[in-house]
């Protein structure tokens, strides 16, 4: 009978377990890696979620940038690290969907190895071209671009990025032949555009604004699904003539694989919190990034989504990563 009795103990205390941690979540610091280097914009990003990650659950939440790789350092560590949810991954939709396709070796599986909890911002990139260009809207491009094969440039910040493959997704569903020039970051991109070098880019919003907002780069579109806030007057690639054209950067916090249901659940309670904050949503909207939210199935299923369609289009362009 006592052997009996501390069977029935056991069991009901591993039966219980679970949710009595889940309930005393958190009662320690929480690791937030960011796979980017500071000062970047998933890094202010990160700062911002942490910032108000800490007042919503009463613990430290601290950003330990991991770069490298396309962001595939840092994810890797957190996809070995305990599913305990105190180790959280700012992801990108990048590194969910684009690099599975870019790189030929990848040391983890973006489905099988993270929990999702909630998207975070989005950022929308801008179409924009030196102002020698002579073009004033998306069908211009087109056209110019019909009309002389190979010869318009577009410059990005490397293979593979947002901005290499807005450029790729354009080519696809318009069917002009174009020329991409890689650079090494957005940076030198934007130097080359500005001389001239390059006739075009699809640059992230705020690295391109200043220069929108002093004449030196003219803006035809952005390439989101909806408008930019901070360039109200400005198209979408869609609106401009490219029907069902989207393309954008999401960011958002996943954990690893098995973390808990309840500790999801309250990780994505407080990010919807987050996004609810006006002090959160005026910080960002303010340097370009829209702010969202979602459950966690909502975000697994824009990682498939997204994989499904940013697969063929990098498979398409030929860039590749060893």
């Amino acid at each position: 009978m006592k052997l009996l009795h501390k069977l029935m103990l056991a069991i009901a205390f591993a039966v219980l377990a679970p949710g009595a941690y889940a309930q005393s979540y958190p009662n320690k610091p929480i690791r937030l890696v960011c796979p980017f280097p500071p000062g970047g914009a998933v890094d202010i990003a990160s700062r911002a979620v942490a910032h108000e990650l800490s007042q919503l659950l009463g613990q430290p939440v601290t950003v330990d940038n991991r770069p490298g790789a396309g962001g595939n350092i840092g994810a890797d560590i957190v996809a070995k690290s305990p599913a305990d949810g105190y180790t959280l991954l700012m992801t990108t939709s990048g590194i969910m969907a684009i690099n599975p396709a870019l790189y030929s070796k990848i040391p983890f599986d973006t489905l099988k190895d993270f929990t999702p909890i909630s998207m975070v911002v989005s950022l929308n990139n801008v179409l924009v071209v030196n102002p020698s260009v002579p073009a004033q809207s998306v069908k211009d491009i087109i056209a110019l671009a019909k009309a002389q094969p190979g010869k318009l440039t577009y410059a990005s910040s490397g293979n593979g990025t947002s901005i290499h493959l807005s450029g790729e997704l354009f080519k696809s569903m318009t069917g002009v032949d174009m020329l991409h020039i890689p650079y090494k970051g957005s940076a030198p991109a934007v130097t080359d555009l500005l001389g001239g070098q390059v006739n075009m880019m699809f640059d992230n919003i705020p690295s391109s604004l200043p220069h929108i907002k002093a004449g030196k780069l003219r803006a035809l579109a952005v390439t989101g699904s909806k408008r930019s806030q901070l360039l109200p007057d400005v198209p979408t690639i869609a609106e401009a003539g490219v029907p069902g054209y989207d393309s954008y950067v999401w960011f958002g916090v996943v954990a690893p694989a098995g973390t808990p249901p309840e500790i999801v659940a309250k990780l994505n309670a407080a990010l919807t919190k987050t996004a609810a904050t006006a002090t959160f949503h005026d910080r960002l909207t303010a340097q370009g990034y829209d702010v969202l939210s979602s459950t966690p199935e909502q975000m697994g299923a824009s990682i498939r989504g997204e994989i499904a369609k940013w697969g063929k289009i990098v498979k398409a362009s030929g860039a590749k990563v060893d």
